[in-house]
């Protein structure tokens, strides 16, 4: 059985410092980030966005999906009930408490896959670093799609003549004529809270 040498190579070394004498010629690479930020690829998976139906109503509606399938279990969602007076989604429930918690969140995107409405999606955001991790829990109002012309902010009454199927089939594209926001009553999240 051939005994192993135990004479240090000489090579050894030198291949070690060659990678570290080769790097020291190369162009140095020095991103001047926050003030130039690099533009993400188009399909990221950035901060959440709950977006919106073309006349200002939710497509969120409350069924917890996304919740269910989020493996860090960072989404809380909190269904509720529309009425005629208040209605805040086209469908029969709306979410009327969405969490997102950015200190468990993995940005994985299992969420937007389980979501059957297509009311979340995923942003190109990535600035989420913050010094509170209360900070760190995004709210349904801080995740809500800005409103755009054409849009009235919900609870407001669904276009007249058209139902649920309309919306998810393109048909309702503006709110109607004289659609006015509507005024929210106590939620039942803020009777249990105390507020």
């Amino acid at each position: 059985m051939p005994e192993p040498d135990d004479k240090p190579s000489l090579l050894g070394p030198a291949a070690g410092f060659g990678v570290t004498f080769k790097a020291m010629f190369k162009k140095r690479l020095t991103e001047q980030y926050p003030e130039q930020k690099k533009p993400t690829a188009p399909r990221f998976h950035g901060r959440h966005q709950l977006n919106r139906h073309p006349d200002g109503l939710e497509k969120c509606v409350g069924c917890e999906l996304c919740a269910w399938a989020c493996p860090a279990d960072a989404i809380y969602v909190e269904g509720a009930d529309n009425t005629e007076e208040e209605r805040y989604s086209p469908g029969e429930r709306y979410g009327a408490v969405y969490q997102i918690n950015y200190a468990r969140c993995i940005l994985c995107g299992l969420c937007i896959e389980a979501c059957p409405t297509r009311a979340l999606t995923m942003t190109n955001e990535y600035e989420l670093a913050d010094s509170s991790r209360a900070d760190l829990i995004f709210t349904k109002e801080q995740l809500l799609s800005g409103l755009t012309e054409g849009m009235v902010e919900a609870p407001h009454a669904m276009y007249p003549g058209a139902d649920e199927g309309a919306y998810y089939r393109g048909e309702v594209t503006q709110a109607a004529p004289g659609t006015e926001r509507q005024e929210p009553t106590a939620r039942r999240h803020d009777e249990e809270v105390g507020s």
